[in-house]
């Protein structure tokens, strides 16, 4: 009989040394995330005409379950490592919860969507995504629930200590450059919508710009001689990154309260495309998963053919990166210095 009670005794203090380490670990109280199919987490899933999705085999071949789950990646994603960093569960899909209560959103949520622009019209290609202003809308209907269960102040000082990460913009680059209508417009002004999040209790930001889209293995294949980047895209990429830049300085100037990470991913990941080597890769310009001409003329399909060494890629898909990218950017976003991340990175976004 003693040596059950005592049995009990290490297993009740254990499991509460264990709570302890999770809740010293825990940075945030949420992460809030928005944005395209680099850190969606499973809401195409729910979208019944999208035919951007990846809720089918090879993607998830390394995720803990080893199955699909609607990342667009081999394993995890961004989002995934962002929530390791700070000690908290990845945000779940918005639109995987039910029923959607306040409770269900207290460490965060995700309403990103593959396919996803900050114009309504982005995904005409795709034809099914949640586009940027419509994630704010729904995450303004989490907010209303948050103060039901919280009350304003309870749920307002949550709010401004948790992060709301923003990784959107590519996909908005590649229908730019077809469309006459929206090279009319001014691509990170449409960002400002998002600073409804603002009056939504949002005060600390993490900005991604955009990466050297041109050199994606879907772009290079377009270069018949050499399969080189595309330079058109990656100018593009460049000057809109420079916009989102000049455009979160002045919101700062206006908005004092708010603080963010820029993270600039064209920088390091075009780093690593040219320097595989230095960060443990050994194939940067061909996908892994896909068939024909660098694997990218087929898309990541069951029928399609995969590397057996993912760790060996940069790339996963025609589009997206490999578990073993993502993990490197992330750690870049995260403790990187002000050559990636500034006017500052996370961890030091966090102590604000």
């Amino acid at each position: 009989m003693g040596n059950k009670a005592f049995f009990l005794s290490f297993l009740i203090g254990f499991a509460l040394i264990l709570s302890l380490e999770f809740a010293s670990a825990q940075m945030v109280p949420a992460i809030f995330v928005f944005g395209d199919s680099l850190v969606d987490v499973g809401n195409n899933n729910k979208l019944p005409v999208s035919v951007a999705k990846a809720n089918f085999p090879h993607n998830g071949i390394d995720f803990p379950t080893k199955k699909a789950t609607g990342r667009f990646s081999n394993g995890k994603n961004a989002a995934d490592f962002l929530a390791q960093k700070v000690g908290l569960p990845t945000s779940p899909a918005y639109l995987s919860v039910s029923p959607k209560s306040a409770s269900a959103f207290m460490t965060g949520a995700s309403f990103a969507s593959g396919g996803a622009g900050i114009f309504n019209g982005t995904d005409r290609t795709l034809g099914q995504s949640i586009p940027l202003t419509k994630q704010v809308g729904y995450y303004e209907s989490v907010y209303d629930n948050l103060i039901q269960q919280q009350g304003l102040s309870g749920a307002q000082k949550s709010l401004s200590k948790s992060l709301f990460a923003i990784v959107i913009g590519s996909n908005d680059i590649f229908d730019y450059s077809g469309s006459s209508d929206l090279q009319k417009q001014s691509t990170p002004q449409q960002y400002v919508d998002s600073m409804r999040l603002y009056a939504s209790g949002a005060r600390k930001f993490v900005f991604a710009g955009i990466g050297p889209i041109g050199c994606i293995p879907s772009q290079r294949i377009k270069n018949q001689t050499d399969h080189g980047c595309n330079e058109g895209s990656n100018l593009m990429a460049v000057s809109y990154n420079k916009g989102l830049n000049s455009m979160l300085r002045e919101l700062k100037s206006n908005l004092t309260a708010i603080s963010y990470s820029y993270f600039d991913t064209y920088t390091l990941l075009l780093n690593i495309i040219q320097n595989p080597a230095t960060y443990g890769f050994a194939e940067a310009e061909a996908a892994c998963c896909g068939r024909g001409k660098l694997n990218a003329q087929i898309p990541c399909l069951p029928v399609a053919k995969y590397c057996s060494s993912r760790r060996d890629h940069v790339f996963w898909d025609l589009y997206h990166p490999t578990e073993a990218t993502a993990a490197i950017l992330v750690d870049a976003i995260f403790d990187g210095p002000k050559q990636y991340a500034f006017p500052m990175n996370v961890r030091q976004l966090v102590a604000v």
